[in-house]
This record gives structure tokens, C-alpha cells and sequence, in this order.
């Protein structure tokens, strides 16, 4: 049956309701206003527009439309049919989640009886097993192998008590209830999936029935959700049990890592209004090297080239860039140029880096315990490093008062090494820098400072994420010198953004700026050859 639906509807128009219901022998079931200015707004700034103003008059006509809809349960058909159609689709900048995995995220009542099930069975599973047995603090003590025969046992009580359950009668039902009181009780619950999906890089839970994920650069709310924040507190005690952290009101935030190494963070109430907060960075087991950098269009050949000659000259580089946009996975990258017999010293909060030499030793900080004692931050394991005989010092990243202690290094002797540092742009990342060192209360002068960071870094890679998700090397700048009070740099190479395509890709180039930096001199002393004409402008 066709429902008449009329859109951008003005009722100063010519063409009235009963004109269009005559002409086409249909009552209009839905109408929705014309609002042309936040129409507008809403294309130019490519966001829908009920997520640019949820109290306007076109987004309370959605939602009344929503309400519309669920009540004369007109929903179920269209989702089975995308569903059956497995299909991702992209509109405006936009990711539809693929639906195959996840429930239908719709707020009505169907969904609040399946999570009113799920925690009948949880608490009846609860009742019936030792309860100590799935505690966060007993399950980081069982190996794999007793962790297997826990999950074996755990599964099967979780059968007899749906079987008997008159509320479940679908098999496929029953089959997915089953596994997910299973993930919620000795896993991570709905993060299982997004966990296991190779194309989600983030998840970002807001609240317990909200959950973002980020794929391919674009953000996309899916439709997974915990049963209750209660729910989601435990999972978090679960991820930060077996590093040895807590979190509860004395210490409402924590940083932690899965077993594979991806990045978390959770934050609990009274500090966060709606509910415990969470979120993964996850930890890529594939190895992103130059070559695959070059495929995702992050940096041309010639780009890899001169930063390979950069590494085995032994020049100090500094990545530069905002949050998420891959300085790690650079740094990663990079690290990958040196020589296999030097010898490496990583220093990071968490460790994430994945080097293929042989010749490592890997240290990460450690925080304070629950008594506030305990803590090695970053700045004394850099310290430390200086008398483990390092060719080369890497630091994750540089946030605080270690930044004076990595720029003594590098100017010490132990030229080639490498960090980070949160700066939007080479120039920023200078400053920052400059800031950095204060923090360590030397009480330096202004131009002690700067002479410092001149004389001990060579380059700095700037890494901008664009506006369509995409990542890319923006400037490769070399630092020449201090020129008056000011860090002199010349931009070595650079990319230049042009608009956007029909699919709304950013269009741009990468170009050698014409300038021939001034370490040139250093790949012909140690021999390595680069292409004639690679700094010369197009």
C-alpha cells in the first residue's frame, strides 16, 4: 500500500492538502514544513538537518513522523527488506551501518522488552552460577584454557534458562539472546562485534543506548547498545581489571588497553552526566607501512622517498598533528626505515608501536596507584633511556615537560630519533614545543629555548585529517635556524587542496614547494642517492 508523504510543504502555497488529496485519490498521511534557510544551512554544511537543530520545526515534524510510523508499524518491512539487501550506503558523507549484524535501532517497545529479557536472563544467570566465578577480578586470573571452559559452562546455563523462557519462541531469537547475555557476562557485550569488525578504527560510547563507531574516516551511529549503564560499567571494570586499574568514584577516570593493544578510555559518573563514557582506539594488527600509505593516497612515492632519506640520514623528525589524524601509524611507518643492527629505545604511555627490527626495548609509564603513589611518567623513562646506549630514542608522544628531555637528547648525540606532538599546522608545532619545555620549570629564557629546539630538530611532518575523512601528509617542513627572536623553517613539500569531486572527496595535489633543504648535504655523506629534480616545483 502507498502512504502519501509531502515534503517541504508551505501553507502560503497555491497547492493546497485537499488539492493534492483529490488529484491523487490519497489521503496525505505525513506532512512536512518547508523551512528553506535551515535547508540550506543543512546542505552547505553537508549534516542532516536534525542534528544541526533538533527544537526546529522541521526536525519535531521527523520525529512526529517517527512516532508515525512505529505506531502503525510501518518500519519492519522497509528493514527487512535493507537488511536482505546487505548493502552499505553512503549519502552526503553519510555511512548507513550495515544492518546484517546489529538489531534495529528503533526506540520503541519492542526494543525495550528484548533488553528487559536480556537482564532477566543475566540475573537468573547471575543466581544460578558462582557469581565470584564472573566477577572482573576473577576473570583476569583464568588463562585461556579455564577462560574456554568458564565461556563452554557459561553458554550452556544460559540454554537451560531460555529454553524455558515462553517470552523467546524464534530459534534465530533465542540463538542471539544466548550470545548476547553471553558477551555481556564474561565479554564485552555489544562491543564484541564492533570489536571484531576490521573496518571500525573507533568506538565512542556516549551513553548506554548510544554508540558511535568510526569507518573509513566517517562517523556512524549503529544500532548496538547495553542493556543499562549499570551493564556498561561492569564492562569497563572487566577492560581495566587485568592491567591492574580501578575505576569507581575516587577514581572516576581511568586510560587503559585491551589484550591487542587498543587505546581506552573511560570516564564514570559524577563526572559524566548521562553515564559512563568509553572510549577504543583500536589496535590495528595489520602493519601499515610507507607502501600502504602511498595506496591510501596519504603521500606520493617521492614523499617516502626523501622521508626514508631523512630517517637514514639520522635527521630528528618531529610528526605533527591533531587527534586521529595517524601520527602514530606514521611514527610506525617511519621507525621502519632504520637500520635493523641500530639499536632502538621506545618510550610511550601505551604501548602501540610495532617495529620489525630486532634490537628493541620497549618501556611504557606506568600511573599512580590508588594511593597516589607508584607513578613513572614519561619524562624519567626518557631520562632513563640516555644510559641504555640507544642509537636511536622514540618517543610515542610528547604532551609535558619530557619534551626538554627528548630535545637534549637529540642534541647529545643520539641524532635520528623521533616523537610526536599535538600542533595543527609546523609553525604551531614550534610553539608547542616551546611550551612544552616550559612545563618543565627550568625557567629558561625565551631564547635558550628556542636556540634549543632549532639546533635539535631537523624536520617536522605535519599530518592533516580533511573534511572528508581522509588523512594526509600537508607539509613536510625542514627547521633551518633562528632568524632574529623566531624559528626560522622552509617548506620542503606541501599538498594543495583544490574542492571537492561528485562524491565528496577532497581533490587535491602534493608538489615539491622548489626549495632545496639545507640537510641536503647529509644524503651525499652517507651515500644515499635521490631522484634529480624531486625538489624542484611544479
Amino acid at each position: 500500500m502507498i502512504r502519501l508523504v509531502i515534503n517541504r510543504y508551505d501553507e502560503r502555497g497555491v497547492i493546497k492538502h485537499s488539492i493534492i488529496e483529490q488529484k491523487l485519490k490519497r489521503k496525505v498521511l505525513i506532512t512536512l514544513p518547508e523551512v528553506s534557510k535551515e535547508q540550506s544551512l543543512s546542505i552547505q554544511q553537508a549534516k542532516p538537518l536534525y542534528a544541526l537543530d533538533p527544537r526546529n520545526a522541521y526536525s519535531q515534524h521527523i520525529e512526529e513522523t517517527l512516532r508515525i510510523l512505529i505506531a502503525k508499524d510501518l518500519l519492519k518491512p522497509v528493514y527487512h527488506q535493507l537488511a536482505a539487501s546487505q548493502n552499505v550506503q553512503e549519502v552526503g558523507g553519510f555511512v548507513a551501518a550495515k544492518p546484517s549484524s546489529y538489531q534495529v535501532n528503533v526506540p520503541n517497545k519492542e526494543v525495550e522488552r528484548g533488553d528487559a529479557i536480556r537482564i532477566k536472563v543475566h540475573n537468573q544467570l547471575i543466581e544460578k552460577m558462582d557469581f565470584k566465578q564472573l566477577s572482573p577480578e576473577e576473570l583476569t586470573k583464568q588463562d585461556d584454557a579455564s577462560l574456554e571452559k568458564l565461556r563452554a559452562k557459561t553458554q550452556e546455563m544460559i540454554l537451560s534458562i531460555v529454553s524455558g523462557m515462553k517470552e523467546i519462541s524464534n530459534r534465530n531469537q533465542r540463538q542471539q539472546l544466548v550470545k548476547d547475555v553471553l558477551n555481556e557476562a564474561i565479554g564485552l557485550g555489544p562491543l564484541e562485534e564492533l570489536l571484531a569488525d576490521p573496518n571500525i578504527s573507533e568506538i565512542m560510547v556516549n551513553r548506554s543506548d548510544q554508540i558511535y563507531v568510526e569507518r573509513s574516516g566517517q562517523l556512524t551511529l549503529v544500532p548496538a547498545r547495553f542493556s543499562s549503564n549499570k551493564q556498561l560499567l561492569g564492562v569497563i571494570e572487566r577492560i581495566v581489571a587485568p592491567i591492574g586499574r580501578r575505576i569507581d568514584e575516587k577514581t572516576p577516570m581511568v586510560d587503559a588497553r585491551l589484550r591487542d593493544g587498543s587505546r581506552v578510555h573511560a570516564i564514570i559518573p559524577p563526572l559524566a552526566l548521562d553515564g559512563p563514557v568509553l572510549t577504543i582506539r583500536k589496535f590495528s594488527t595489520e602493519v601499515i607501512g610507507p607502501e600502504q600509505l602511498i595506496k591510501f593516497g596519504a603521500l606520493t612515492p617521492e614523499m617516502a622517498d626523501f622521508l626514508r632519506a631523512c630517517v637514514q640520514a639520522h635527521l630528528n623528525i618531529i610528526i605533527s598533528g591533531g587527534t586521529g589524524t595517524g601520527k602514530t601509524t606514521l611514527l610506525n611507518a617511519l621507525a621502519s626505515f632504520i637500520p635493523h643492527e641500530e639499536r632502538i629505545i621506545t618510550v610511550e604511555d601505551s604501548a602501540e608501536l610495532q617495529l620489525p627490527q630486532e634490537h628493541i626495548a620497549r618501556l611504557e609509564s606506568r600511573p599512580a596507584n590508588l594511593q597516589g603513589d607508584g607513578a613513572i611518567p614519561i619524562r624519567e623513562l626518557v631520562r632513563n633511556t640516555l644510559r641504555m646506549r640507544p642509537d636511536r630514542i622514540i618517543v610515542g608522544e610528547c604532551r609535558g615537560p619530557e619534551a626538554l628531555d627528548m630535545l637534549q637528547a637529540m642534541n647529545t648525540g643520539h641524532d635520528g630519533s623521533m616523537t610526536t606532538v599535538h600542533s595543527n599546522s609546523p609553525r604551531d608545532c614550534v610553539n608547542r614545543l616551546e611550551t612544552l619545555i616550559m612545563f618543565a620549570g627550568m625557567d629558561l629564557p625565551s631564547r635558550a629555548i628556542r636556540e634549543q629546539i632549532a639546533s635539535a630538530i631537523q624536520l617536522v611532518v605535519q599530518l592533516t585529517r580533511l573534511g572528508d575523512g581522509s588523512r594526509k601528509i600537508t607539509s613536510i617542513t625542514e627547521v633551518t635556524g633562528i632568524e632574529g627572536q623566531t624559528v626560522s623553517t622552509q617548506e620542503i613539500f606541501t599538498f594543495k587542496e583544490k574542492g571537492l569531486d561528485e562524491n565528496q572527496k577532497v581533490v587535491g595535489q602534493f608538489m615539491a614547494t622548489g626549495l632545496v633543504p639545507t640537510f641536503a648535504r647529509k644524503f651525499k655523506q652517507k651515500g644515499i642517492k635521490l631522484p634529480k629534480g624531486m625538489f624542484d616545483g611544479s
